[in-house]
């Protein structure tokens, strides 16, 4: 703890000390040098989309004549250097006017302009700052009261933090069409991967404050029949991690599909149920080996011991595919290099699992990661059988990071409301992230086109990757 608290105050030192001054980037990104190219030291450019402001800096009138001859200078070109400056957000109101229009020659014909349709029907805040509250949340981790406070310094008036979380909740349940949608696209995707992670509810009727609760995770990098379509992050809210929860998050799953999960048992069931092709995460496993070797002392973390032999044989195939990766090479030759470099793999680690299964002490660190690796053994070395298949499930752990890093600072939602609106917000969010879509401008777009979608076509034109995002 004392490292993080001399980090918030040192942080600007820390990671200053490990980097150059800021100077000007030279023409070119890289140098030739033998055998490889090392890239330069120094700021890289900055993005040239930014809108920029050029300010002129002229010599006087009287410094603009030669000093041998007398001659008026003249302009041949301009020395240019860039600096990234931050505008303070910007806080302001939006009145809304509705004219009014009366007979002059009777009392009946007075009419009233409409009111425009409303994400949040006379709501405090406009769709672009509901969309600047939900980012600044769910990506960056601001809490909302962090978020009144600084409203109120921008904006000068004091916002309550109940008012700001309450328009967070309603904007959350709002989104729910397209997260339906959404999840139905997930689970038309040959390959899914499924994970779960706690979080505090204060106020859930029925249970304590301390009761735990969980965000369920689903995730696929390639959505569709073919995988091929945009990949899609979501995530879902419930009070328990029973088999229940899983079967109607999985309910509607192709059968026949790929499920990458951790090795949680209520899995199984949903995999049997929908006759999945059910894989287990290599990172998962090697993970128990790691920590059973970093609980050893120091003295005695050699290779040779049975933790280490296996965290250098399951090395052995994350050299092939990293290789693979590198080559570039597709479905079928992974599938090749696999059959050929990674079988024979799998022999040299089952041999010494079953010779020391039962010979090492259960609840120990070693013992825990050898009945770990036995208990899905079916599931790991499944993946040799596809290229398509995936050693892991890593890419739902960079997704799910972010959410955990952030609940530290956000520590608990309120209401069950608060905490599916959160679930929603959250995967819009790390959707856009994935496919490269700014959430900031996406989530203004689609809170501005809710309340006019009525058909399935409407919420699908408000996906991620279909929502005009050109006038925002």
């Amino acid at each position: 703890m004392k490292v993080k608290k001399d980090m918030f105050f040192n942080e600007a030192e820390t990671l200053g000390a490990q980097a150059e001054p800021a100077v000007e980037e030279l023409d070119d990104d890289k140098i030739d040098v033998p055998a490889h190219k090392r890239v330069k030291r120094g700021r890289k450019p900055l993005d040239p989309a930014l809108p920029r402001e050029v300010i002129r800096h002229e010599l006087p009138e009287d410094q603009r004549v030669c000093p041998h001859d007398g001659a008026e200078l003249r302009e041949i070109g301009v020395e240019s250097s860039e600096q990234l400056d931050i505008i303070p957000q910007q806080v302001r109101v939006i009145r809304h006017e509705r004219v009014k229009y009366a007979c002059p020659c009777c009392d009946g014909g007075m009419r009233l302009a409409p009111r425009p349709a409303q994400i949040i029907p006379r709501g405090l805040f406009t769709e672009s700052a509901l969309a600047w509250i939900a980012t600044s949340k769910y990506l960056d981790g601001l809490p909302l009261y962090r978020q009144a406070v600084l409203l109120g310094r921008f904006g000068g008036t004091d916002i309550a933090r109940n008012t700001v979380a309450s328009s967070m909740v309603r904007a959350g349940i709002s989104v729910q069409p397209v997260i339906n949608l959404l999840r139905d696209l997930l689970l038309d995707a040959p390959l899914v991967f499924g994970d779960e992670t706690e979080l505090q509810v204060l106020k859930e009727p029925g249970r304590t404050a301390q009761a735990k609760s969980y965000i369920w995770a689903q995730m696929t990098d390639g959505r569709g029949r073919e995988g091929t379509g945009p990949p899609i992050r979501l995530f879902a809210y419930s009070p328990s991690r029973s088999t229940k929860t899983a079967m109607v998050l999985y309910a509607g799953i192709r059968p026949g599909a790929v499920l990458m999960t951790d090795g949680y048992e209520v899995y199984d069931t949903v995999a049997e149920s929908h006759q999945l092709v059910h894989l287990a995460c290599w990172t998962h496993c090697r993970r128990y080996f790691f920590e059973a070797l970093q609980g050893l002392p120091k003295d005695q973390r050699g290779p040779n011991q049975l933790a280490a032999r296996f965290i250098a044989l399951i090395g052995q195939w994350y050299h092939v595919e990293a290789q693979a990766k590198r080559d570039g090479v597709d479905t079928d030759e992974l599938k090749r290099r696999r059959q050929q470099d990674s079988v024979p793999v799998l022999a040299d680690i089952e041999a010494p699992l079953l010779a020391h299964l039962h010979g090492v002490l259960p609840k120990s660190l070693l013992g825990q990661a050898l009945h770990y690796l036995s208990s899905q053994w079916s599931k790991l070395k499944r993946y040799v059988e596809d290229g398509r298949y995936s050693i892991d499930s890593n890419v739902q752990e960079n997704a799910i990071r972010p959410f955990c890093v952030g609940r530290r600072n956000w520590l608990f939602a309120d209401t069950v409301h608060g905490a599916n609106a959160s679930a929603n917000l959250y995967s819009l969010l790390q959707t856009c992230r994935v496919n490269g879509i700014d959430g900031y401008r996406y989530l203004r777009a689609l809170f501005a086109a809710l309340p006019n979608a009525q058909t399935v076509d409407d919420y699908a034109a408000l996906l991620p990757w279909s929502i005009d995002l050109s006038n925002v």
